[in-house]
């Protein structure tokens, strides 16, 4: 079969033959890979910044965000048959006995490392046609999100996080749930800033916005543009870097109460971070490269951190909970903004012109291969 394969060492992405999987245990099961979605990570990988082949081998199968076709299951496999919709989750646990989120199902929150990720550390992906993996690894979709479904494992940064902000934020029992059920898109009692208007900052956009937050999203790109449009379309607020420093966000926003950090540049987010709200929580979910250092003023984060009560933390990777939020949602979205998230899609590719697609995508916001 084909596939699309990374060598670190000679720094170069090719359409490769590769041997197709087979299963080789009987909770295994075989997927026909029927879209891919392109991301910021992949394109790092094809730039060489990180990504890890398997060990013993030179190259590495790309490619985590996966929609695929059940085509065939070993004879203990319970949960899935032929014809279901699946996305596969991208991290596999580390082998160490005494890594207890390993040993319980959540090795997105891994102590050891020593996990490996399809597609981006020490295990092929799903850049191909045909994929094999276990079954506690699948989640299911319905068959009406087969359009929009290959956002499913983007999305659940933004699910992961906004999970652990309700665990976070119960320390405040006095203000609003973050929580739309029982609220409505019309009760916004809490401000978020989104830091990035690529597809994690959207999607967690289209996130906050059906959690009940006012969402602004800050990106450097002047409206009119095709993002601004969709952050207008979920009734958020598109502000750009270009005509509106740090400073004037906040004064427009007011308490920030949330940022959700999908940009990768820490200079801007420490500058953020500095108008951080009262009782406000940061979220990292971006990887900056290696570049110069940047000055902080320390000392006033510090102070915030202290007298304002603030949570800093950074997401990455997500658990069954956050693929089936994800799932939850992204019908949630298509319900209220279906326009909004095609709008997402930028171009759908053969695999053969996946390599170029990888090492330039300016001018998209999700480019997807897609094998029917």
């Amino acid at each position: 079969m084909k596939v699309v394969a990374v060598y670190p060492e000679v720094k170069d992405v090719r359409v490769i033959e590769h041997d197709e999987p087979r299963l080789t245990g009987p909770t295994q099961v075989k997927l026909r890979v029927l879209e891919i979605g392109i991301c910021g990570t992949d394109r790092e990988i094809c730039s060489f910044h990180y990504g890890t082949p398997p060990r013993g081998l030179k190259h590495l199968v790309i490619g985590h965000e996966m929609l695929g076709e059940v085509i065939e299951v070993g004879s203990q496999v319970r949960t899935l048959r032929r014809g279901d919709l699946v996305i596969p989750m991208v991290r596999r646990p580390c082998p160490h006995a005494h890594c207890v989120a390993c040993r319980s199902g959540r090795q997105d929150f891994c102590y050891t490392g020593d996990f490996v990720e399809r597609g981006i550390k020490e295990m092929h992906g799903f850049m191909g046609e045909f994929v094999v993996d276990e079954e506690r690894f699948m989640i299911k979709v319905p068959r009406e999100l087969r359009e929009v479904a290959v956002l499913v494992e983007p999305l659940t940064i933004a699910e992961k996080a906004l999970i652990q902000i309700h665990d976070v934020q119960n320390r405040l029992p006095w203000t609003c749930p973050v929580r739309s059920k029982e609220m409505g898109l019309n009760h916004q009692c809490h401000r978020a800033v989104v830091l990035g208007a690529g597809p994690v900052g959207l999607l967690g956009a289209m996130a906050l916005r059906a959690a009940g937050f006012a969402t602004w999203v800050y990106s450097r790109e002047t409206a009119p543009n095709a993002k601004a449009d969709i952050v207008s379309a979920i009734g958020a607020t598109y502000v750009s870097s270009t005509t509106t420093n740090v400073k004037q966000l906040a004064e427009m926003v007011g308490n920030i109460d949330l940022v959700y950090e999908a940009v990768g540049a820490s200079s801007l987010a420490f500058e953020v971070l500095e108008s951080l709200g009262t009782n406000g929580v940061f979220i990292f979910t971006g990887v900056p490269g290696r570049k110069a250092p940047i000055q902080v003023d320390t000392d006033l984060l510090m102070r915030n951190l202290v007298l304002k009560n603030q949570v800093l933390f950074g997401t990455v990777n997500a658990g069954r909970d956050a693929f089936e939020a994800s799932i939850r949602d992204l019908g949630v979205f298509m319900q209220r903004w279906p326009g909004a998230v095609k709008a997402l899609f930028t171009n759908r590719l053969d695999l053969d012109s996946a390599p170029a697609k990888l090492r330039d995508g300016r001018g998209s916001i999700k480019d997807v291969i897609c094998h029917v």
